[in-house]
């Protein structure tokens, strides 16, 4: 038997995921398809929302665009869950179409049951990434009107996956609830090192004498970025030549720059509004120090924070509250500096320690940038993917498949 590619069908039926937008959940489901075309795999993209063209290097691959919900508007938020829900029907008949296919990969959302259910009748493996404890998270922050019914579908999807990908073990406790632990693996996020690290210019040029305080991400309260401004004010007040470098936006931004105003900071600020992921690399060569603030730990704290990874990856020293993946990623004075969450003292300390410092900066830097080279590639992760996939197990070679894989 000639050996062939494995064909996965990847899904992503939540409108909130723009798969090729600049979201860091737009960045996870392209580094993940990314990766494992780089293993091998014929991968197919089953999406709600796009946001633009692929980039040069995924342009290949075939994208079976999925109907989009209406707006959703308080008043209409219970026809847009109804129009969601209703939309299993067609993902169902756009997988029966493209079939058949080895192994089905979905990322999480609130609605979707159709690809797990298809890849059950198909008798193929199914893997769900589980991102955070979605009904929860919905019903906190964004609203849901039928939550009994987000749970149903919570519970077919949890039931029926062969396995349940958690990125952190925040998620993992949750999902412990509805289902059996042998079925659940805590795989964290990755990097695409290789777009990091030395010889990458810097896109906002260095002043002599500044030292540069960064973060990147979308600004959201869980960010604790009302912390980050206020350390800063007390870091600029000892250090006139530093400034603060936030590279993403999002509901926060507002308040922030009226925070920087009335210290009269804004003027040391520069936000760059949202940005690709190809400009990231050469953002993060401009800064000094990658910080990472978040307010709160406990079991609540269930990312998997991309931005931690890929300030590592830069080799940039990591400044962060100790909560949660967080934890484990930075090792307080090997790679970077922990303080207790809400500590603003502590934040600003470490980074005055940092400001001045110059061979501590690039000794974390070089470490934490070893520290994801060691199995926190993209690359890994997607080698973890397909292991859960049962495409290792089956015959996959440098060239393809041996065999479709099954249950």
């Amino acid at each position: 038997m000639n050996p062939r590619k494995p064909r996965i069908a990847y899904v992503s039926a939540d409108p909130g995921v723009p798969v090729f937008g600049r979201k860091g959940s737009s960045v996870h489901v392209q580094e993940v398809v990314r990766a494992l075309l780089s293993l091998g795999a014929e991968v197919e993209i089953f999406a709600a929302r796009l946001d633009g063209d692929a980039p040069d290097d995924l342009a290949g691959v075939t994208v079976h665009r999925l109907p989009r919900p209406p707006k959703k508007t308080k008043r209409d938020l219970a026809r847009r869950e109804a129009a969601l829900l209703a939309a299993n029907s067609d993902l169902a008949a756009t997988l029966e179409a493209a079939g058949p296919f080895d192994a089905l990969y979905e990322r999480y959302s609130l609605w979707s049951r159709a690809g797990i259910a298809f890849a059950d009748k198909a008798g193929i493996p199914a893997v769900l990434e589980v991102n955070s404890p979605l009904v929860r998270e919905q019903a906190t922050h964004r609203g849901l009107v039928d939550r009994e019914g987000a749970e149903a579908v919570a519970g077919e999807v949890f039931t029926g996956a062969t396995s349940l990908l958690a990125v952190s073990e925040g998620v993992a406790r949750y999902l412990r609830s509805h289902a059996p632990d042998e079925k659940i693996h805590v795989v964290p996020n990755g990097v695409a090192a290789q777009r990091y690290g030395g010889g990458v210019e810097a896109t906002v040029p260095r002043e002599d004498g500044t030292f540069t305080v960064g973060f990147l991400g979308t600004l959201k309260p869980w960010h604790g970025l009302s912390g980050l401004v206020e350390a800063f004010g007390v870091l600029h007040r000892e250090r006139p030549g530093s400034r603060l470098l936030v590279v993403g936006d999002g509901p926060e931004r507002g308040g922030l720059e009226r925070d920087l105003e009335e210290r009269g900071l804004l003027e040391y600020a520069r936000f760059t509004g949202a940005v690709g992921p190809d400009e990231v690399p050469g953002l993060l060569a401009s800064m000094d120090v990658g910080v990472a603030p978040y307010p709160s730990g406990g079991e609540d704290f269930y990312f998997s924070p991309l931005k931690v990874y890929e300030y590592l990856a830069a080799g940039l020293p990591v400044v962060a509250s100790r909560v949660g993946q967080v934890g484990e990623i930075v090792e307080s004075g090997r790679n970077g500096l922990l303080y207790r969450p809400g500590d603003i003292a502590a934040l600003a300390g470490s980074l005055m320690l940092l400001e001045g410092d110059i061979t501590l900066r690039e000794t974390l830097g070089a470490a934490g940038r070893e520290s994801v080279l060691d199995g926190h590639t993209w690359e890994a992760v997607a080698a973890e993917i397909m292991g859960l996939l049962g495409l290792t197990e089956t015959g996959l070679t440098e060239t393809g498949l041996t065999e479709p894989a099954k249950r």
